[in-house]
């Protein structure tokens, strides 16, 4: 969203306050003149833990609606027996270990579920148990990742318990075959600095070579700086400069040395923008800056751009062609452009595809990652350390190929702890968001994680990452 739409939306979300609360305090009025002010105060303070606890959650689809997913055929669907709460392989071929199980299955809130986290709970003997949750109120088709639980259901199957929900119907066992995409070489494109932190940490801290490129400086929103005194235009160069250092830093983490990062230090927000005009040069929204060189100090590898620095579309997909002929990935990992709704993410992509336009080396494979989806800023739902279940999807984006990476325990704490590196992401919360999770963990039951107070840290720091495959057929010379 543009800061001038974002600005039309929050002087009207004003004025529909306005509206709403002068009637409201008129009627509070004429009921209280008649029943009494102590019961008006009660029903108004019920009134405020409602919307704040169950109104404010940030979901704008119908949670009664099914998600909508096709497969591709190469994905071989298992015949499975669903009885008395377990789960078991009927016949067929068994899956193996590392293969990727996604269970179709109607979940059907209770009047719980309406006030409480539905969740499934994924139980097997001597296996870790798995959590994975859903919008309240969830009733309808939804997926289950199994990824991980190959063992118990080729033996004496997993129980699956709803809580604040029942399961209907016979379920659907999809099974993905993929190599070990952890023995490639690829290239992570992160449009913000994090984004190949909170999508792939755990894929690119244990591939066999991993290269990352991030595309932007990450500048605007600057509220944090500026209360430290800083004006606005001070407040995004030390934003930007501080997102850049962390794209280029926090990597080492991983063992990724940072001559295998970049920064190309283009402006947030301004990706759409410079693909409708790829010629001209489109400057920072907040830091006053139309030169690409000031973010790029941390950079080892220079690149063709640097001789002017201009912030266009045609430098930037120059930037990146440069780079794929330098790493020479066998997989890209970069945004989803139908599931990841971000418009710096679907340029992102837009961006891939049109280096990769008759260039010399070809990537095997493009891995997708959705950091953002439609409708919700909650998947995924449920607490830290828990499964990750498909996210809302209610429009056919076509045929569909998952690839789950399972994490240890282990890997999701090193994730954890480069969030935390992420200043973006050590911003304190505001004192409204403070309240707000304070009520609904006493009232709603939710959690929040320990590592962090961005909700990221909840939402990446889970025991799968989800990426969707597209094969690219690629023939290239040995390198």
């Amino acid at each position: 969203m543009t800061s001038r739409r974002k600005n039309l939306l929050n002087r009207y979300r004003g004025k529909k306050r306005v509206v709403l609360v002068i009637p409201a305090c008129l009627l509070a009025a004429v009921v209280g003149f008649f029943v009494g002010a102590g019961w008006v105060a009660l029903a108004i303070f019920l009134s405020w833990i409602v919307r704040e606890v169950w109104l404010s959650n940030r979901i704008s689809y119908r949670p009664d609606a099914d998600y909508v997913y096709r497969f591709d055929e190469q994905l071989e669907a298992l015949p499975v027996d669903f009885s008395d709460g377990r789960l078991r392989l009927a016949s067929g071929a068994m899956p193996n270990a590392d293969d990727t199980l996604i269970l179709a299955i109607t979940v059907c809130s209770t009047w719980a579920g309406r006030l409480f986290d539905p969740d499934v709970m994924i139980e097997a003997e001597g296996e870790a148990s798995d959590c994975q949750t859903f919008e309240r109120g969830a009733k309808g088709m939804r997926y289950l990742n199994l990824t991980g639980f190959a063992g118990a259901l080729r033996g004496e199957g997993v129980r699956l318990r709803g809580r604040h929900c029942c399961l209907q119907d016979t379920p659907q066992l999809w099974r993905a075959a993929h190599p070990d995409f952890r023995q490639k070489r690829l290239l992570i494109v992160a449009p913000h600095a994090d984004d190949a932190e909170l999508a792939a940490f755990g894929l690119y801290s244990q591939a066999r070579e991993s290269w990352i490129v991030t595309l932007t400086a990450g500048e605007i929103k600057t509220k944090h700086y500026r209360r430290m005194g800083f004006d606005s235009v001070e407040a995004a160069r030390i934003k930007g400069r501080l997102r850049s250092w962390d794209s280029m830093a926090v990597p080492l983490w991983a063992g990724v040395p940072i001559e295998r990062t970049v920064q190309l230090g283009y402006f947030c927000m301004q990706l759409p923008a410079m693909r409708l005009s790829p010629a001209e040069a489109v400057a920072s929204q907040e830091a006053a800056l139309a030169d690409t060189r000031f973010f790029r100090a941390f950079n080892r590898i220079k690149l063709e751009s640097d001789r002017d620095g201009v912030p266009s579309w045609n430098n930037l997909v120059a930037d990146l062609r440069e780079i794929i002929l330098l790493a020479k990935p066998e997989l890209i990992v970069l945004p989803h452009p139908l599931i990841d709704p971000h418009s710096d993410h679907v340029a992102a992509d837009e961006a891939v595809r049109e280096a990769l336009v008759d260039l010399a080396w070809q990537p095997e494979v493009l891995l997708h990652y959705a950091n953002h989806i439609r409708g919700t800023d909650q998947w995924p739902m449920g607490k830290t350390h828990s499964g990750v279940a498909l996210p809302p999807l209610f429009k056919s984006v076509g045929t569909l190929v998952p690839w789950v990476l399972s994490l240890d325990r282990s890997r999701q704490i090193d994730k954890a702890m480069a969030l935390g590196m992420m200043h973006d992401l050590t911003t304190p919360l505001s004192s409204v968001e403070r309240r707000r999770r304070v009520l609904r963990r006493v009232f709603a039951g939710r959690q929040y994680s320990l590592y962090g107070s961005a909700d990221y840290f909840r939402r990446a720091v889970r025991r799968h990452e989800l990426f969707w495959v597209e094969r690219m057929n690629s023939k290239n010379p040995a390198g």
